[in-house]
């Protein structure tokens, strides 16, 4: 006996293939929404992870700015008291100076030389005064030039004057002041 299919055989092959195809669409597309979505949660988790990361370096930063603004402060403040020690050394270095000054000015001050005024300017001195004799200007100039303490005379001017009934020679010296040795500390090597 022959046997003839008479039924739609390929119709239902078809529409087996199309079933099998419908089931593999679906499954592929929801095995990528899960990709997808499996992607997109973890770049969130790092994305919120570089987030506290950048939060955590920003107060970070802010402590750091913070100090570093103590700290100029504290430099500032630690300038302003070196400038004052430094001044007060300075000032205790040459507390002596001015009497030092005037021994050395009385001992070079030859009889028959007065002096009228002296005026300082930072190491520079200026002498004015009377003398008997242009002569006796010219020693005191010697002696100033030859002392400890004066440095460099230079005669500025000399005329004739007449004080008390008597001729005179007035003259104005510039002068300046050699520096003064610094003491050394006890115990310290050159």
């Amino acid at each position: 006996m022959i046997r003839i299919n008479l039924l739609p055989h390929r119709e239902q092959k078809k529409a087996q293939h199309r079933r099998r195809f419908q089931v593999l669409f679906g499954a592929t597309l929801l095995g990528a929404a899960l990709l997808v979505m499996a992607g997109y949660l973890v770049l969130d988790g790092r994305i919120a992870h570089q987030d506290a990361r950048n939060a955590h370096l920003e107060g970070a930063i802010a402590r750091l700015d913070e100090q570093i603004r103590s700290i100029e402060s504290l430099k500032k403040e630690r300038d302003a008291l070196l400038a004052r020690k430094q001044l007060v050394e300075k000032l205790q270095q040459s507390r002596g100076d001015a009497t030092r000054l005037f021994d050395q000015l009385l001992r070079q001050t030859p009889d028959g030389v007065y002096l009228k005024d002296f005026r300082q300017n930072g190491t520079n001195f200026t002498l004015s005064g009377y003398a008997l004799s242009g002569a006796r200007v010219s020693n005191y100039m010697r002696a100033l030039a030859e002392s400890t303490v004066f440095d460099a005379p230079v005669l500025v001017e000399v005329k004739a004057a007449v004080v008390g009934n008597q001729r005179v020679s007035e003259f104005t010296l510039n002068l300046g002041s050699k520096p003064a040795l610094a003491p050394t500390a006890q115990g310290a090597t050159p």
